[in-house]
């Protein structure tokens, strides 16, 4: 039919297109204020900040010695299984034995592994939420003490004069308000800090809590 011949064509379907009510003009308002307008390199912020750079240094290090422990893991893997595909010395139920013994060593190495991997993750954004939500307050307070009431990503703008910019500014209040995080320690896990009552939760925060900035992000 028409429509199956439409649809071979590539064109677009014909649906139905129900009515919509007709929006009145709206009452007359008073007009905003006048944009005063000011920059940020929010990456240059994090990059600046000590706190941010004590989550980098600390978690940077619980990574690597998990790549560490896992890439020697893997290679004692490879050394068993050499050794049961020799098959020297073993008979067959011998050898069976070891590799379902592998196998389970496998399984359990892995677990424990996304285990570390995913404490790590967590206490990455127990540690950045903290910077996150104090940025938050301090772009604000700079904007306030500038007189400015609209803040951009100096990311995005094309151009911009420097006496707009306030990433200086914002750095420098950051790293007097926020020079330390507190980072759970190592293989501490968050969920379970979190059940501890020692701090409040992401549960408690409110629902219309302030976003984070963008280009803020976990530490590599």
């Amino acid at each position: 039919d028409d429509d199956q011949q439409a649809a071979s064509n590539g064109a677009p379907p014909v649906l139905p297109l129900p009515p919509v009510p007709s929006v009145p003009e709206q009452p007359k308002a008073s007009a905003p204020p006048s944009a005063v307008i000011g920059v940020l390199s929010v990456p240059d912020v994090m990059a600046n900040s000590t706190a941010a750079q004590e989550i980098e240094k600390t978690l940077g290090a619980r990574r690597d010695a998990l790549q560490a422990d896992a890439q020697k893991e893997q290679a004692s893997w490879r050394e068993v299984q050499q050794q049961i595909q020799s098959g020297k010395g073993l008979t067959q139920e011998q050898a069976q034995a070891k590799l379902r013994a592998l196998q389970e060593r496998v399984a359990r190495a892995q677990r424990d592994f996304r285990e570390r991997n995913r404490i790590i993750q967590e206490a990455a954004q127990v540690a950045l939420g903290q910077v996150e939500r104090t940025l938050v307050q301090v772009i604000k307070q700079v904007a306030a003490a500038h007189g400015m009431n609209l803040v951009l990503h100096r990311e995005q703008v094309a151009l911009s004069m420097p006496a707009l910019d306030v990433t200086q500014s914002v750095a420098d209040v950051l790293n007097k308000s926020l020079p330390r995080v507190f980072i759970p320690a190592d293989g501490e896990d968050p969920e379970k800090l979190a059940k501890s009552g020692k701090f409040p939760t992401t549960a408690d925060a409110p629902a219309n809590a302030t976003p984070a900035p963008q280009a803020v992000s976990a530490p590599k």
